[in-house]
């Protein structure tokens, strides 16, 4: 019986990619929909956090098992369930799994979807250009810093005018600041998948694992000393199991798995531009869903960085004829661009 075929890797790059945008959207608008209900931005880390790590933790488990018995060595830490290092896993998990779950959901409690829309993943590009030319020794085109330069003009359009008004007594800026922070610490960690060739299945299980040893410990001592509040007692099990299926099975499981495979065949600043379509879909998924207004420094804003992430994607005619360079598919093969 002749074997199934094999997809080719741009094809499994390309619907890595759409996968990722389709599921960042929703993350964006659904995010938003959730400040309104019963849980606070930390219960809706720790749902993502268990949701996604009662898939990943015993698939992680598994793997190092099959591992020691196939090789006899393993390089897997944190009692056996991460199949990495531990210093890749901590400096993976500390970006990719409990900063920015934290400043995430903290900013939809201050700011709009329509704010997050613009300012995560169109800083993204931003961050992740400017980390991988200072620790991968990325080169930034011309054609590549004019596109950055709109996206940080939009940004400045939309965040700024919530930082004018701040004097007034808003807090929208405080979610926009927040929404920039998440932004960075998902490009450390892309550059960090990138720099050691992560697999895409090793690394989202590293990260989770690493979440979940560290993030849930803290949590559950600070809500029991009064530190933190929780809802997550009194909050309907309907909306917990949402969240742990959506923000830990969907916005972890699922598109953490295509974005570290999208980071694998298109590198990590082309990766994050290619994202363009999120900030248009998601801040009009608000105004449709959410009620939103559309603001003119909104519109100004998303125009500016989708034209700053399509401007910059674009390669040059040499770059596009290169051949793709090979990633290593173990968990510790290491590549420098």
């Amino acid at each position: 019986m002749p074997a199934p075929p094999r997809l080719s890797p741009r094809t499994l790059g390309i619907g890595a990619a759409v996968v990722t945008v389709l599921v960042w959207t929703a993350f964006i608008v659904i995010a938003r929909a959730s400040a309104a209900r019963s849980l606070t931005p930390f219960d809706l880390a720790l749902a993502r956090i268990c949701g996604a790590s009662l898939v990943l933790v015993p698939w992680g488990a598994w793997m190092v098992m099959k591992d020691l018995r196939q090789d006899g060595t393993t390089a897997s830490s944190l009692f056996g369930l991460s199949p990495l290092s531990l210093r890749v896993t901590a400096s993976a998990g500390i970006f990719g799994g409990v900063a920015y779950a934290a400043l995430a959901y903290s900013g939809f409690f201050f700011a709009p979807a329509g704010h997050a829309s613009v300012l995560m993943p169109g800083s993204l590009p931003l961050w992740t250009t400017l980390l991988a030319a200072l620790v991968l020794r990325d080169r930034i085109t011309p054609g590549r810093a004019f596109g950055l330069a709109l996206i940080v003009a939009g940004d400045l359009v939309v965040g700024g005018r919530s930082l004018l008004h701040a004097l007034e007594g808003g807090e929208v800026w405080k979610g926009d600041l927040l929404f920039m922070s998440a932004a960075f610490c998902w490009a450390c960690y892309s550059v960090v998948a990138r720099r050691h060739g992560l697999d895409a299945v090793r690394a989202t299980i590293a990260i989770t694992v690493f979440a979940l040893l560290t993030y849930v410990p803290v949590y559950s001592l600070l809500v029991a000393g009064g530190a933190v509040v929780s809802r997550i007692g009194s909050a309907p099990w309907g909306e917990v199991a949402f969240q742990m299926l959506f923000q830990g099975v969907g916005s972890v499981v699922i598109s953490g798995i295509t974005f570290t495979k999208m980071i694998q065949y298109f590198g990590p600043v082309r990766s994050t531009m290619i994202t363009a379509l999120v900030p248009g879909l998601s801040a009009f998924g608000a105004v449709i869903w959410l009620d939103e207004p559309l603001h003119w420094n909104l519109m100004a804003g998303l125009l500016l960085v989708t034209a700053g992430i399509l401007f910059g994607v674009q390669k040059s005619a040499g770059a596009r004829n290169a051949p793709m360079p090979k990633v290593p598919a173990t968990a510790m093969g290491r590549r420098d661009a």
